[in-house]
């Protein structure tokens, strides 16, 4: 037989790489880099207002700032434990409202008109609407602090996180008006639960406490199944009543 001459080669060959090839980009159609179509266009984010910023906010005009309650005895011991809660978010509440002005930025304008009720009791009274008062230490210095909030109305409250320092001066570290689903805590963790605008799901935000600052500061921020039958349009706080 007479050989091939290298152009006949190459011409043989030719048939032989088509075939490869096909059968290659056959393989990566199935396990490789596959064309989906047209997947629309890739926009970056739009800021709206950008040159529009809020102003600082003032000397105590912040609610997650660490203050003394003022108008307090001096706590011996430095123990929450046989402090009278109520007294201690009445003389919050006060300075707060006045401090603000009752403009709201740092309580409830109706917060101390629903304090009215409450009488010079451990409790307040039956018409008190201060939760009772929960010791926890979320500090981790040893400490308990008192946990307490003041119901606003059937919705809406303010939460309170009081500890002692060491001089016996009663202080806030907490500070959070929401519509309270649910508080839990956990070691050095306080977490709030709230209903969102989905009502299969709660926000749950978890506070720990920060030395630098002397306040519980909000270290995460997270959503959580509600507690209660899927499939319902009922808030979550109806839902796990049942």
């Amino acid at each position: 037989m007479r050989p091939l001459s290298p152009r006949g080669r190459r011409a043989a060959a030719a048939p032989v790489l088509a075939a490869v090839l096909a059968a290659a980009a056959g393989c990566a159609d199935v396990e490789g880099l596959r064309n989906d179509g047209y997947l629309g266009t890739v926009h970056a984010p739009q800021s709206l207002w950008a040159g529009i910023h809020p102003d600082p906010p003032g000397p105590g005009q912040q609610p997650g700032t660490a203050a003394v309650v003022p108008g307090l005895p001096k706590v011996a011991g430095s123990s929450m434990r046989g402090v009278n809660a109520v007294e201690v978010v009445r003389a919050d509440i006060k300075a707060a409202a006045a401090q603000d002005g009752g403009t709201g930025r740092l309580v409830d304008p109706r917060a101390v008109q629903r304090l009215a009720p409450c009488t010079r009791a451990v409790d307040g009274g039956p018409d008190c609407p201060v939760r009772p008062a929960a010791l926890h230490d979320v500090t981790g210095d040893g400490r308990e602090e008192l946990i307490t909030a003041l119901d606003i109305d059937g919705r809406l409250s303010e939460l309170r996180v009081y500890t002692v320092r060491d001089d016996g001066s009663i202080t806030r570290i907490l500070s959070r008006r929401g519509v309270l689903e649910g508080v839990e805590v956990a070691a050095e963790h306080l977490a709030v639960r709230e209903p969102t605008s989905n009502p299969e799901k709660v926000s749950v935000s978890d506070y720990v406490w920060d030395p630098g600052a002397g306040i519980m500061s909000l270290s995460q921020l997270t959503l959580d199944d509600c507690a209660g039958p899927k499939n319902s349009s009922a808030p979550c706080s109806a839902a796990s009543r049942g």
